[in-house]
């Protein structure tokens, strides 16, 4: 058992809710326990009692009561294989890097995260940019067959710097997608709640009414093929999961290549167009840690690209300008 310890907040620290600083410092502590300390006044923060989603700030104080062996032991990481190839190929798609955020242009089939049945994903990779600072820290994610914009963070301040934009609603993200059907009327604006809901073989995101989550998407139409199929723009005002995808099948034009969603409705019949999701994220953004603002714009993936062109759609930065 370990005796009371007093541990200063770091300057890269600043801004970090408490209950993450403890992860960080004490990944063996459980929650549980963490929240019985805070709740008994064991753990202060300046002399103070604290609340586990308190927001940190550098050179404060904080007390840490006595801890068991197992509660204070750092777990040993396993360690990570990843083939240098796949690391040369991961910095080929980054599109910006300063001192406090790398931006990459995530391709499709990369899950952000391990999962199940995810071998590979891109955190397993994160080590391999560091290029002689820290390890990249992920604060925002996007679905495996998701291609786009997907910020890391360079350091502990500048996580949680970006994580307040994201949580503020000061980050402006748009997307592009290929659908089946075009929406009436061709612009407007998707206000359904989300939620988790049970289905054969697993979960689905659907609009739901009072066990839904807020969700908001605004969604004007770019082109479209003969009104059988549409290139939208997609500006999301929250962000649930699979947010784009649930929304675009409320609006009767579900995402070309997304089963999941729309079944064999997604499925396209069209030569040159391949049954991959045709979702894009296209631009993102938001205040610079460092202060100003962060632009980036991520060009589409190959088959997105083979798909436009053979419908005559339009791929150029026009598609960038959304109305309002």
């Amino acid at each position: 058992m370990s005796g009371v310890v007093t541990r200063k907040v770091s300057a890269d620290e600043a801004d970090i809710r408490l209950d993450r600083w403890f992860k960080r410092h004490y990944p063996a502590l459980g929650h549980g326990k963490l929240e019985k300390l805070l709740r008994t006044g064991q753990i202060r923060v300046d002399g103070g009692r604290a609340k586990a989603a308190d927001r940190l700030q550098p050179e404060q104080q904080i007390r840490i009561p006595p801890l068991s062996e197992e509660e204070t032991a750092a777990p040993k990481p396993p360690p990570r294989r990843v083939d240098p190839q796949a690391i040369r190929d991961l910095e080929k798609r980054i599109l910006y890097k300063d001192d406090w955020v790398i931006a990459l242009n995530k391709p499709a089939g990369l899950a952000t995260q391990g999962g199940t049945g995810q071998a590979i994903h891109l955190d397993m990779m994160l080590d391999g940019l560091r290029y002689g600072g820290d390890r990249p820290r992920l604060v925002h994610r996007l679905d495996k067959d998701t291609s786009g914009v997907l910020l890391l963070a360079r350091s502990a301040s500048a996580a949680a710097k970006l994580a307040a934009c994201f949580r503020d609603k000061t980050t402006r993200k748009l997307y592009w997608a290929l659908t089946v059907g075009t929406p009436r009327p061709r612009q407007g604006k998707i206000d359904l709640p989300l939620a988790k809901v049970a289905v054969a073989g697993g979960e689905r995101i659907m609009t739901e009414g009072e066990e839904g989550k807020p969700a908001v998407t605004l969604f004007h139409t770019i082109d479209h093929a003969r009104d059988k199929l549409a290139w939208l723009g997609l500006m999301p005002l929250t962000g649930r999961t699979h947010q784009l995808r649930a929304h675009c099948l409320a609006l009767g034009c579900p995402i070309v290549g997304d089963v999941k969603y729309g079944g064999e409705v997604a499925r396209l019949d069209t030569e040159g167009v391949p049954n991959q999701l045709h979702l894009h994220a296209r631009r993102i953004e938001m205040p610079h840690p460092n202060g100003g603002l962060l632009r980036v714009v991520a060009p589409p993936p190959k088959h997105i690209r083979d798909s436009l062109k053979v419908l005559g759609l339009v791929d150029d930065e026009t598609a960038d300008e959304f109305p309002g």
